[in-house]
């Protein structure tokens, strides 16, 4: 679509490269490319959208580990002992690592009803082995789910859902999920709140629908 508050000459830019990216994307071209309809954007925002799906194939599939130089290797779990020290070190560990995947664009959601030692253990296990599109974009950001919510809707109903989205479970299964407020992960104790990644309290709205529930037993 044509943007008329753009220059002649630059959208004869746009144009060309317009015609360079559909050319790049020939070989990756399918029906999910096709049913775009780009005649709703302009030539700019158009050429955006082509330059980003060029990007995802292009791109390489590599361990998350291997996203980043030397790759990175983590303790085993097991090396930090149940006691104050081991806690301590853990959590020092754990915090390194969560900036240093955010550093990657790599952002955990849902994590406030882990303690540190069940969010490192999912980092060591799952996340850094995991094999991912490693996208040079700066404005596309991996987001892992850490509550598995498409698998495990239990811990999203019990620790992140609002109450309409509770209640319209209720509605549709007949349950009526609890609500149990996370266990806060220290570095939010001591008051280092800003975090890169999404954390979801339980906000007092859900601290008073659960004290109504008691109170209903």
């Amino acid at each position: 679509m044509r943007d008329y508050s753009v220059p002649q000459s630059e959208e004869v830019d746009l144009l060309m490269r317009n015609a360079q990216l559909r050319d790049e994307l020939e070989p990756y071209f399918d029906e999910s490319i096709g049913r775009v309809n780009v005649e709703q954007l302009t030539t700019r925002k158009e050429n955006e959208f082509l330059a980003s799906m060029l990007a995802w194939e292009r791109a390489p599939v590599l361990p998350i580990s291997e996203w980043f130089e030397p790759p990175l290797a983590l303790p085993h779990p097991d090396e930090f002992p149940h006691d104050i020290p081991g806690e301590a070190r853990l959590h020092g560990i754990l915090w390194d690592t969560i900036y240093k995947l955010f550093e990657k664009r790599i952002v955990l959601d849902f994590t406030d009803h882990l303690s540190d030692r069940a969010l490192y253990c999912l980092i060591f296990r799952d996340i850094v082995s995991s094999q991912e599109k490693k996208l040079d974009s700066t404005h596309s950001y991996l987001h892992w789910d850490c509550a598995d919510v498409g698998g495990n809707p239990d811990v999203w109903l019990r620790h992140y859902a609002t109450i309409e989205e509770r209640d319209d479970w209720a509605s549709e299964t007949g349950e009526i999920p609890r609500v149990k407020c996370p266990p806060t992960h220290a570095a939010c104790r001591v008051g280092r709140c800003k975090s890169p990644f999404v954390r979801r309290a339980c906000c007092p709205a859900l601290q008073r629908l659960a004290i109504s529930e008691r109170l209903r037993k």
